[in-house]
């Protein structure tokens, strides 16, 4: 199956998955996750109508995408790999619309403290460990407070929600259970920073987006079912 074909059969999966959760397709949005894949098979999803990709590696997305960017108006790039400090700078002026990976306060100031200047504000979501599997992100409902707190002082910074990995595992219970603690974490934040927009729940993978979308995902990131196995 090409490119074409599986981001199609992906879409018609998330349809099925919407009726069944009583939620508009549309307020789904798929992420291609382009890590380790060359710009001809990003040019293959985008003609086949992706505009949101996804990277972990900086470097490897500042060499791809800004050109890319340049003569594809409309796309976006997400950072959902690890960040460290040192490559805040980069991520900051670089090609990326977001960082879903925030998962420590230090990363939230230094992101900040570089983001003053730019003409859109960096969106950023903040990671929550639901799972034993992944080591980062906030591990509280008290940490993700203190975030939100400190990623709302900063102009150059729009902290739009919440992003998860679920559990590694064949199980839907503990899947199911991983996403419904991002959802009730993401209400106890809305009602703590009520003025705050917190609608992007970036949770769903190509083995679990269908779970994900029952229980309110509203972005999913797709790569091995849309661009195959990964040669890094």
């Amino acid at each position: 199956m090409g490119i074409s074909e599986a981001v199609e059969a992906i879409q018609e999966r998330i349809h099925r998955a919407c009726v069944r959760a009583g939620r508009k397709p549309e307020d789904v949005r798929l992420m291609g996750v382009s890590k380790f894949h060359g710009l001809a098979s990003i040019e293959e999803a985008w003609n086949a109508g992706i505009r949101l990709f996804g990277e972990s590696r900086v470097q490897e997305a500042v060499s791809k995408f800004p050109d890319f960017k340049a003569a594809h108006p409309g796309t976006e790039i997400h950072m959902i790999g690890s960040l460290q400090r040192n490559k805040a700078k980069i991520v900051a002026g670089g090609p990326f619309d977001a960082v879903q990976s925030v998962d420590r306060d230090e990363l939230i100031t230094a992101l900040g403290a570089l983001t003053g200047d730019r003409k859109n504000p960096l969106i950023i979501l903040l990671e929550y460990h639901t799972a034993e599997d992944s080591k980062s992100g906030y591990p509280d409902l008290d940490s993700l407070f203190r975030a939100a707190e400190k990623a709302l002082e900063f102009p150059g910074l729009a902290l739009r929600g919440l992003m998860t990995m679920a559990p590694l595992t064949g199980e839907e219970a503990p899947i199911r259970s991983s996403f419904k603690a991002v959802v009730s974490a993401r209400d106890a934040l809305a009602i703590r920073f009520p003025a705050n927009d917190w609608s992007c729940l970036s949770m769903g993978m190509s083995g679990d987006f269908e779970i994900a979308i029952e229980e309110g995902s509203t972005l999913i990131r797709i790569g091995t079912a849309i661009f195959g196995e990964r040669n890094p």
